[in-house]
Protein backbone atom coordinates (compact mmCIF):
# COMPACT_ATOMS: atom_id res chain seq x y z
CA UNK A 1 0.00 0.00 0.00
CA UNK A 2 1.27 3.09 -0.97
CA UNK A 3 1.87 6.33 1.97
CA UNK A 4 -0.35 8.92 1.65
CA UNK A 5 1.64 12.02 1.41
CA UNK A 6 1.09 15.26 3.72
CA UNK A 7 2.51 19.07 2.83
CA UNK A 8 3.35 20.79 5.62
CA UNK A 9 4.55 24.47 5.78
CA UNK A 10 7.46 25.66 7.35
CA UNK A 11 7.42 29.14 9.65
CA UNK A 12 5.14 29.73 12.19
CA UNK A 13 2.71 26.78 11.41
CA UNK A 14 4.95 23.81 11.90
CA UNK A 15 4.94 23.67 15.52
CA UNK A 16 1.09 23.11 15.94
CA UNK A 17 0.93 21.24 12.88
CA UNK A 18 3.57 18.43 14.28
CA UNK A 19 2.50 18.59 17.48
CA UNK A 20 -0.70 17.46 15.80
CA UNK A 21 1.06 15.10 14.18
CA UNK A 22 2.45 13.25 17.45
CA UNK A 23 -1.00 13.14 19.35
CA UNK A 24 -2.13 10.96 16.47
CA UNK A 25 0.96 8.50 16.34
CA UNK A 26 2.98 9.96 13.54
CA UNK A 27 6.79 9.87 14.72
CA UNK A 28 10.28 9.80 14.25
CA UNK A 29 9.67 13.92 12.48
CA UNK A 30 13.02 15.72 13.26
CA UNK A 31 11.73 19.39 12.59
CA UNK A 32 15.44 21.36 12.94
CA UNK A 33 16.60 18.42 10.40
CA UNK A 34 17.19 19.96 7.02
CA UNK A 35 15.30 16.97 5.43
CA UNK A 36 12.77 17.92 3.39
CA UNK A 37 11.08 14.49 3.34
CA UNK A 38 10.52 12.16 6.14
CA UNK A 39 8.36 9.21 5.96
CA UNK A 40 6.44 7.62 8.96
CA UNK A 41 5.66 3.70 8.88
CA UNK A 42 3.16 3.52 11.43
CA UNK A 43 0.89 5.76 10.15
CA UNK A 44 1.74 4.95 6.40
CA UNK A 45 2.57 8.85 5.60
CA UNK A 46 5.22 10.49 3.77
CA UNK A 47 5.82 14.20 5.29
CA UNK A 48 7.11 16.63 2.68
CA UNK A 49 7.87 20.54 4.45
CA UNK A 50 7.52 23.07 2.12
CA UNK A 51 7.32 27.16 1.60
CA UNK A 52 3.67 26.95 3.09
CA UNK A 53 2.61 29.36 0.19
CA UNK A 54 3.71 26.13 -2.54
CA UNK A 55 1.29 23.56 0.09
CA UNK A 56 -1.58 24.48 -1.89
CA UNK A 57 -0.17 23.62 -5.32
CA UNK A 58 1.37 20.40 -4.24
CA UNK A 59 -1.83 19.04 -2.87
CA UNK A 60 -4.19 20.98 -5.87
CA UNK A 61 -1.86 18.95 -8.57
CA UNK A 62 -1.63 16.00 -6.60
CA UNK A 63 2.10 15.57 -5.34
CA UNK A 64 1.04 15.73 -2.12
CA UNK A 65 -2.53 14.20 -1.08
CA UNK A 66 -2.87 16.24 2.24
CA UNK A 67 -1.87 19.92 3.24
CA UNK A 68 -1.87 21.99 6.65
CA UNK A 69 -1.88 25.68 5.60
CA UNK A 70 -2.39 28.93 6.69
CA UNK A 71 -6.28 30.54 5.37
CA UNK A 72 -5.15 33.56 4.90
CA UNK A 73 -3.04 31.80 1.93
CA UNK A 74 -6.00 29.90 0.55
CA UNK A 75 -8.07 32.83 0.88
CA UNK A 76 -5.28 34.57 -1.38
CA UNK A 77 -4.71 31.73 -3.33
CA UNK A 78 -8.36 30.46 -3.97
CA UNK A 79 -6.61 26.71 -5.08
CA UNK A 80 -9.13 23.90 -6.26
CA UNK A 81 -9.38 21.96 -2.94
CA UNK A 82 -11.33 20.54 -0.13
CA UNK A 83 -11.01 22.12 3.05
CA UNK A 84 -12.10 19.99 5.64
CA UNK A 85 -10.92 20.98 9.02
CA UNK A 86 -9.68 23.86 10.63
CA UNK A 87 -7.17 22.59 13.05
CA UNK A 88 -7.94 25.65 15.69
CA UNK A 89 -3.89 26.51 15.77
CA UNK A 90 -2.01 29.44 14.35
CA UNK A 91 -4.58 31.91 14.90
CA UNK A 92 -4.10 35.44 12.84
CA UNK A 93 -5.44 38.39 11.58
CA UNK A 94 -4.88 40.12 8.03
CA UNK A 95 -5.20 43.73 9.01
CA UNK A 96 -4.09 47.31 7.26
CA UNK A 97 -1.80 49.33 9.06
CA UNK A 98 0.20 52.70 8.61
CA UNK A 99 2.47 55.10 10.72
CA UNK A 100 1.11 55.98 14.01
CA UNK A 101 1.93 59.55 12.97
CA UNK A 102 -0.16 59.24 9.56
CA UNK A 103 -3.22 57.42 11.81
CA UNK A 104 -3.02 60.51 13.97
CA UNK A 105 -4.67 62.65 11.52
CA UNK A 106 -6.05 60.15 9.03
CA UNK A 107 -9.62 58.60 8.17
CA UNK A 108 -9.85 55.63 6.23
CA UNK A 109 -13.60 57.10 5.54
CA UNK A 110 -11.88 59.60 3.04
CA UNK A 111 -9.30 57.24 1.37
CA UNK A 112 -10.35 57.47 -2.24
CA UNK A 113 -6.79 56.15 -3.12
CA UNK A 114 -4.01 54.15 -1.17
CA UNK A 115 -0.97 52.89 -2.27
CA UNK A 116 -0.40 49.29 -0.11
CA UNK A 117 2.84 47.57 0.19
CA UNK A 118 1.61 43.83 0.46
CA UNK A 119 2.16 39.80 -0.18
CA UNK A 120 -1.27 39.68 -0.47
CA UNK A 121 -2.17 41.21 -3.77
CA UNK A 122 -5.45 39.34 -4.79
CA UNK A 123 -7.72 40.13 -1.17
CA UNK A 124 -5.65 43.81 -1.09
CA UNK A 125 -7.44 44.71 -3.62
CA UNK A 126 -10.54 42.89 -3.52
CA UNK A 127 -11.13 44.79 0.14
CA UNK A 128 -10.06 48.28 -1.60
CA UNK A 129 -12.10 47.82 -4.37
CA UNK A 130 -15.21 46.18 -2.87
CA UNK A 131 -14.73 49.98 -0.60
CA UNK A 132 -15.01 52.25 -4.07
CA UNK A 133 -11.24 52.94 -3.22
CA UNK A 134 -8.47 53.10 -5.87
CA UNK A 135 -5.40 50.70 -4.83
CA UNK A 136 -1.84 50.63 -6.25
CA UNK A 137 -0.11 47.44 -5.31
CA UNK A 138 3.60 47.26 -4.34
CA UNK A 139 4.05 43.28 -4.12
CA UNK A 140 6.60 42.36 -1.74
CA UNK A 141 7.53 38.93 0.02
CA UNK A 142 8.74 39.81 3.52
CA UNK A 143 9.50 42.89 5.52
CA UNK A 144 6.31 44.43 4.72
CA UNK A 145 7.04 46.58 7.45
CA UNK A 146 9.69 48.20 6.49
CA UNK A 147 7.94 49.97 2.84
CA UNK A 148 6.11 52.79 5.43
CA UNK A 149 9.34 53.57 7.13
CA UNK A 150 11.48 54.58 3.59
CA UNK A 151 8.49 55.36 1.34
CA UNK A 152 7.42 52.55 -0.69
CA UNK A 153 4.37 52.80 0.79
CA UNK A 154 1.99 54.44 3.22
CA UNK A 155 -0.16 51.81 3.92
CA UNK A 156 0.51 48.03 4.34
CA UNK A 157 -1.57 44.71 4.43
CA UNK A 158 -0.10 42.09 6.34
CA UNK A 159 -1.03 38.91 9.14
CA UNK A 160 -0.03 39.91 12.65
CA UNK A 161 -0.24 37.82 15.25
CA UNK A 162 0.46 40.28 19.11
CA UNK A 163 0.99 43.20 16.89
CA UNK A 164 4.40 43.30 18.38
CA UNK A 165 6.59 43.19 14.94
CA UNK A 166 3.92 46.44 13.99
CA UNK A 167 4.31 48.55 17.58
CA UNK A 168 7.96 47.62 16.72
CA UNK A 169 8.24 49.81 13.81
CA UNK A 170 5.99 52.43 14.57
CA UNK A 171 2.78 51.16 12.87
CA UNK A 172 -0.79 51.04 14.10
CA UNK A 173 -3.95 48.67 12.68
CA UNK A 174 -6.61 50.81 10.73
CA UNK A 175 -8.65 47.81 9.78
CA UNK A 176 -9.05 44.38 9.79
CA UNK A 177 -9.78 42.28 6.40
CA UNK A 178 -9.76 38.53 7.87
CA UNK A 179 -8.72 35.80 10.78
CA UNK A 180 -7.11 32.80 10.13
CA UNK A 181 -6.39 29.57 11.67
CA UNK A 182 -4.49 26.74 9.92
CA UNK A 183 -6.56 24.06 7.94
CA UNK A 184 -5.99 20.56 6.28
CA UNK A 185 -6.49 20.74 2.98
CA UNK A 186 -7.01 17.54 0.47
CA UNK A 187 -6.49 16.52 -3.14
CA UNK A 188 -10.10 16.35 -5.16
CA UNK A 189 -9.07 12.80 -6.86
CA UNK A 190 -7.19 11.51 -3.19
CA UNK A 191 -10.34 12.12 -1.29
CA UNK A 192 -12.19 9.58 -4.02
CA UNK A 193 -8.97 7.25 -4.65
CA UNK A 194 -8.43 6.88 -0.89
CA UNK A 195 -11.42 7.89 0.80
CA UNK A 196 -10.74 5.32 3.53
CA UNK A 197 -7.31 6.22 4.61
CA UNK A 198 -7.50 10.14 4.26
CA UNK A 199 -11.57 10.20 6.30
CA UNK A 200 -9.67 8.16 8.86
CA UNK A 201 -6.95 10.51 9.23
CA UNK A 202 -9.19 13.75 9.18
CA UNK A 203 -11.03 11.88 12.14
CA UNK A 204 -8.07 11.35 13.99
CA UNK A 205 -7.52 15.14 13.50
CA UNK A 206 -10.79 16.22 14.66
CA UNK A 207 -10.76 14.26 18.07
CA UNK A 208 -7.44 15.93 18.87
CA UNK A 209 -8.48 19.28 17.40
CA UNK A 210 -12.14 18.92 19.86
CA UNK A 211 -9.81 18.64 23.11
CA UNK A 212 -8.60 21.81 22.49
CA UNK A 213 -9.91 24.25 24.64
CA UNK A 214 -10.71 27.72 22.78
Amino acid sequence: MSRLTLALPKGRLLDGALDLLREIGVEGVDAESRRLIFDDSRRELRLLFLKPADVPAYVAYGAADLGVVGKDILLEQEPDVYEPLDLGFGFCRLVVAEPRSLAERDDPATWSWVRVATKYPRLTEEYFSNRGIQVEIVRLDGSIELAPLVGLAERIVDLVQSGETLRANGLVEVAEIAHSTARLIVNRASMKTEYARIRGLIDDMKARVARVPS
